[in-house]
């Protein structure tokens, strides 16, 4: 079994367990439920540099990568910057994040949030949405057709954008649908962790236009940028460059200013 199977085991048992504690009319109910939503995708079309940051405090394959920081001042550092969304990692058992992350980037900043989670149902969109996402992530590997029409149908319904990753051909021919509105391409190989830009350039001929494509993982260096921006690529999902150092927001200016000269 690999990790993604381990992780969506645990993850079932755990939407199980909020579900039975927390009804869905409550999250309805939330201030933050009926906020205007801010679309990434439209972020990423005008933008010269299309990053999209990250808060993570450690991962599977990395284990702990920063757990000084706090999300405030991660949030408003990555704003200050001139990134085009923020990424937050909402997995506790594996990613060391919460919902309160979410909740405390949202106050935090005027950015388009990404809810980074291993979403297999409904229930985790309609928290996204309660919790003050702008985006939701789908994740074609952990995930059968259907239920990606669903999932992202539903999110399209609460003016939720749907970033849909995908990590090899097989996973793109089954997800490409309307309701989708950028479509991730993970460089990492989730069984054996190894990265590889090659897996970006390979898949952009297959993404319709109609699409914003994302490039996520292993993207550290300008040139790995400049590497992928004539195949198509508008975003750039940069996970742990930023949350390695001491100031996430200083050196995203400090990559944002190179990148753009």
């Amino acid at each position: 079994m690999n990790i993604l199977d381990k992780i969506v085991i645990d993850k079932r048992k755990e939407v199980d367990l909020k579900k039975s504690l927390i009804p869905v009319t409550q999250l309805e109910q939330s201030v933050l439920f009926n906020r205007p939503t801010m679309s990434l995708a439209n972020r990423l079309r005008e933008s010269d540099s299309g990053i999209i940051a990250e808060h993570k405090r450690r991962s599977p394959s990395k284990s702990v990568i920063n757990q000084n920081l706090n999300v405030q001042d991660v949030a408003k550092g990555y704003e200050n910057a001139g990134v085009c969304g923020m990424s937050v990692l909402t997995d506790g058992k594996y990613f060391g994040g919460s919902l309160d992350d979410l909740l405390i980037a949202r106050a935090s900043c005027n950015l388009p949030l990404l809810r980074k989670e291993f979403i297999i149902d409904e229930y985790q969109i309609l928290e996204a949405k309660s919790h003050g996402a702008d985006v939701i992530l789908l994740i074609a590997a952990i995930l059968e057709r259907d239920e990606i029409k669903q999932f992202s149908e539903l999110a399209q319904s609460l003016n939720l954008n749907v970033l849909l990753e995908v990590h090899n051909e097989k996973e793109l021919h089954k997800s490409i649908m309307p309701s989708l509105d950028m479509l991730g391409v993970n460089n990492r190989n989730l069984k054996t962790f190894e990265v590889s830009l090659e897996t970006s350039k390979t898949l952009s001929n297959l993404i319709p236009n109609d699409f914003v494509k994302v490039s996520e993982s292993g993207i550290s260096s300008i040139d790995a940028i400049k590497e992928l921006q004539p195949y198509g690529y508008q975003g750039f999902l940069i996970g742990e460059s930023f949350m390695k150092t001491d100031n996430p927001g200083a050196s995203a200016i400090e990559f944002i200013n190179k990148l753009e000269n």
